[in-house]
């Protein structure tokens, strides 16, 4: 007899949230002011307003490739070791204790104070200024810096990479033996990892560049101001107030009346031009990477042609004394107590040094003419 247990389902729904340990965010405004945060993935769902398969993209537990997704309301970025949501008027950045995401946290605090008209007087001696400095949306400044930190990121681990890898491919061509060999194939498979890396950031903005709709996607700031302008010239509440860094761009997409996602192809040109500048720097480290495997490939070619030539001299000196041996040996009693045997015993000996001494003057050919390493 089967006795069914009754189970709270309170209990299962209070212990599976517990489970559920909150991940340290960091919340960078506007103004580069910062709040270190614990939310799980229900706040996060709730403060950005973005769908559970879209925060997945940010869970470092998961192998996701690099991503930049537009949402309604939020940006969703994963680039490597960044991974963040950015809204029209602040950024949530994950893990800021890493020591890969400090350096963007102090970039994000130094460049996202905007500049007033006062301020940039003050600093190119009180030249006149005619209007309000056309500062760019909050979300594309942010977007920038992400892509610039990547970019520098992957630049500098291709630089280390290659600091060790092409003394190490030229220790390995002077001379081969089983610790060089073993330190050129490590190299050769972080090259490969870090390819990898370099590859998936190039084909995201690539796929970015191909695509006007989801680049238009990415201007969080014209959809609020679009929507601003339509709520305020109907005379009701506006429930998305519009961030104060892109109040330029807002006042002259107000005076259109409704304003729809491609209806300011402003942003969008702004944002091309930005990818381009970053699709170019990533796509020169992937060139540098190119050139570092082409190198590796003609070093492997030329070990091989060194061990083939080895092989083919040893083989023809071998030929050369099994011939000799043969011809010999056919024709001249081998009995080793007679006086014909003692004859063969010193055909054997000439034929193996005369072998010996033909494998050593091709080898030493072959080193003068610098076809094997000293």
């Amino acid at each position: 007899m089967v006795h069914v247990v009754p189970v709270d389902t309170q209990a299962v729904v209070s212990v599976k949230k517990k489970t559920q340990s909150p991940r340290s965010w960091i919340l960078l405004d506007c103004t580069g002011e910062s709040t270190v945060l614990d939310l799980d993935k229900f706040d996060i769902m709730q403060k950005v307003q973005i769908h559970a398969r879209d925060l997945r993209i940010l869970d470092p537990l998961l192998s996701y490739p690099s991503t930049i997704l537009g949402r309604e309301r939020a940006i969703v970025l994963n680039l490597e070791h960044i991974k963040a949501i950015i809204t029209a008027e602040e950024v949530l950045l994950r893990d800021p204790t890493d020591e890969n995401v400090i350096p963007v946290v102090e970039e994000l605090q130094r460049r996202l104070p905007t500049i007033n008209a006062e301020d940039y007087m003050k600093e190119h001696n009180d030249i006149e200024v005619g209007e309000e400095e056309d500062e760019s949306p909050f979300e594309l400044r942010v977007l920038e810096i992400a892509l610039e930190a990547i970019c520098s990121f992957l630049a500098a681990r291709t630089t280390e990479l290659e600091t060790d890898a092409y003394p190490a491919l030229d220790e390995l061509t002077s001379m081969i033996s089983s610790r060089n060999l073993d330190r050129v194939r490590k190299l050769k498979s972080a090259m490969t990892r870090l390819t990898a890396r370099v590859q998936k950031v190039r084909d995201e903005l690539e796929r970015l560049l191909d695509d006007d709709d989801d680049m238009a996607h990415l201007c969080l700031s014209r959809k609020f101001a679009g929507t601003s302008s339509t709520v305020s010239g109907s005379g009701a509440i506006n429930l998305f107030p519009a961030s104060p860094t892109i109040g330029s761009k807002i006042s002259r997409a107000s005076g259109a009346g409704t304003a729809t996602v491609r209806g300011d192809d402003n942003d969008v040109e702004e944002l091309e031009m930005l990818l381009e500048a970053y699709f170019m720097q990533i796509d020169g480290t992937l060139n540098r990477l190119t050139t570092l495997r082409e190198y590796i490939d003609d070093t492997e070619d030329y070990i091989n042609i060194q061990l083939e030539l080895f092989l083919s001299s040893g083989t023809v000196s071998l030929n050369i004394y099994s011939l000799v041996c043969g011809i010999f040996g056919m024709n001249l009693p081998y009995t080793w107590n007679s006086g014909y045997g003692y004859m063969f015993r010193w055909v054997v000996i000439v034929a193996s040094a005369v072998s010996a001494l033909i494998f050593i003057l091709i080898m030493s050919y072959a080193r003068y003419k610098g076809l094997v390493g000293s």
